[in-house]
């Protein structure tokens, strides 16, 4: 009896170790995606050359101007939390969301041009703007395609497409397939990462 006892304990002993084990690699692993999931900020003062991106150029009247290959835009997280509010900062450049109803742009009709926060890149016209009924600007394509790029997002455990700045990196929302004619797509955008520039009248 006591033998078996002994073997109980050990028996006992094991299965919690391996629990212990199973937990800390799980949590381990948890950290690792959580810490992927964040964009990594760019530090500026590198010796490497900037990447350049082709982008296209519009005035702020929307009238398309050239097709320019420019060095993309890189700061250290000191440079970007100088230049933007802190809500701008956690959304552009940590890829979080405002809340539904809650930017200055989810409603606004207004006529003009509507240019990246971080670096003025041209991004979405009024033209293309739709009330979506989600609460947060939606357009139904981008100024020039050149001037977003589009990645996989699986931070919430579901596969969505993320749209940045092409210029910046900056995050700017996401883009879904429900969206108006032509296109039926609903780039679903973040008044934060946005500067809207109003369309000049004569």
């Amino acid at each position: 009896m006591f033998e078996s006892e002994i073997d109980k304990d050990g028996v006992l002993g094991r299965l919690q170790r391996r629990r212990f084990l199973v937990t800390s690699a799980s949590a381990l692993a948890g950290l690792a995606l959580w810490s992927l999931r964040k964009p990594r900020l760019a530090e500026a003062g590198s010796t490497e050359t900037p990447e350049e991106v082709t982008i296209v150029m519009f005035s702020d009247a929307g009238e398309r101007l050239k097709t320019v290959q420019v060095p993309k835009v890189i700061k250290s997280e000191a440079e970007w939390r100088k230049q933007l509010t802190s809500n701008a900062f956690d959304i552009t450049r940590r890829a979080d969301t405002e809340l539904a109803y809650s930017g200055k742009y989810w409603n606004l009709h207004d006529k003009g041009l509507y240019r990246c926060i971080c670096c003025d890149n041209a991004l979405f016209s009024s033209d293309t703007k739709f009330d979506s009924g989600t609460g947060w600007p939606s357009f139904w394509q981008p100024i020039a395609q050149e001037n977003v790029t589009s990645s996989r997002d699986i931070s919430l455990g579901i596969v969505r497409t993320a749209v940045s700045c092409t210029e910046c990196d900056a995050h700017l929302g996401h883009v879904f397939d429900d969206g108006p004619r032509p296109t039926h797509l609903r780039y679903c955008m973040n008044s934060a990462s946005l500067r809207f520039v109003a369309r000049k009248t004569a």
